[in-house]
């Protein structure tokens, strides 16, 4: 029932070498089929080109895994009835034999338990527009104010309410920097039209942020770099405020709320760009994807 930890994976942590994790909810719930594989596969290559070991992480069968195998990464991709797995219900999926793919907080749970310190993404979850009348927050928050793990990821996700999150992440203690940048990224966007106060330009220096975290101790709280989607890449910021709030007056009609509010307004960004916002997102990963792995190896050479 414990930690699943890849022996490629294990070498690496055990010599010092750069790993960095990978979360798996984009392999299962966020691209279609066949190219979440492609893109799973891609992802593992460009931290391989960059020097790091990738662990991309999940829950099969109730055993949660930390680096996959070619077999699991298929698996994950195809399989019917993955579920998306937050760090809430990994103990529930544990006891059950359950399969899931893992969300920003369930992968950084599960990279910090593996003694994993670097982790990519895409977007960050975070307080949802109306917090005052849904109270709906992401777990993402709270379980990044707990945990000593650096994510480099590209803002938190444009359909939130940002200066909203990023207010939260300051009360609750986490660390923000922006990467070559003292904008905020918008997800999709370069510039979520919000400043950030502190920029970090090198991943040495992400790496002595991270040293002086460990210096102080306590609290364990993450470390969040905030990397830009390129300008030449990301999703036309008129057509992305046009069609978002559309996206929001529908769901607004239709009384989606909870858990379902996210993936209908990330689907129907994607279904009323033609499929623009799926580039501009897989940009962004790709780009996140490599800064981690550099900072990994700033890390890991000390």
């Amino acid at each position: 029932m414990g930690l699943v930890v890849s022996e490629e994976v294990r070498e690496a942590i055990d010599a010092g070498r750069p790993v960095v994790a990978l979360e798996s909810t984009i392999i299962a719930h966020g691209l279609p089929r066949p190219r979440n594989l492609r893109v799973a596969r891609e992802l593992e290559d460009a931290v391989q080109q960059e020097g790091a070991v990738p662990a991309t992480i999940a829950v099969l069968d109730g055993r949660p895994h930390v680096g996959l195998d070619k077999e699991q990464l298929e698996r994950v991709a195809n399989e019917e009835g993955i579920r998306k797995l937050g760090q809430r219900d990994l103990p529930l999926a544990m006891a059950a034999g359950a399969s899931g793919a893992t969300t920003v907080s369930g992968t950084a749970l599960l990279a910090a338990l593996a003694g994993i310190r670097v982790f990519a993404t895409g977007g960050l979850g975070g307080v949802h527009r109306q917090w005052t009348v849904t109270q709906d927050e992401s777990a993402d928050l709270g379980l990044l104010a707990r945990t000593r793990i650096t994510v480099v990821c590209a803002g938190v996700k444009s359909i939130l309410d940002v200066p909203a999150t990023l207010q939260r992440l300051e009360t609750l203690g986490v660390a923000v920097a922006g990467y070559r940048t003292d904008r905020f990224p918008g997800f999709y966007l370069s510039d979520s039209g919000h400043p950030v106060d502190w920029t970090l330009e090198s991943p040495e220096q992400v790496a002595a942020v991270m040293r002086a975290q460990d210096t102080l101790r306590r609290p364990e709280s993450a470390l969040i770099v905030a990397n830009p989607v390129p300008e030449a890449q990301q999703l036309d910021p008129a057509l992305h405020a046009r069609v978002l709030t559309e996206a929001l007056h529908a769901c607004e009609e239709q009384g989606v709320t909870g858990q379902a509010v996210t993936p209908f307004l990330l689907d129907y960004l994607v279904r009323h760009t033609d499929g623009a916002s799926l580039e501009a997102n897989l940009a962004a990963v790709r780009g996140n994807v490599r800064l981690a792995a550099r900072i990994a190896a700033a890390w890991a050479r000390g």
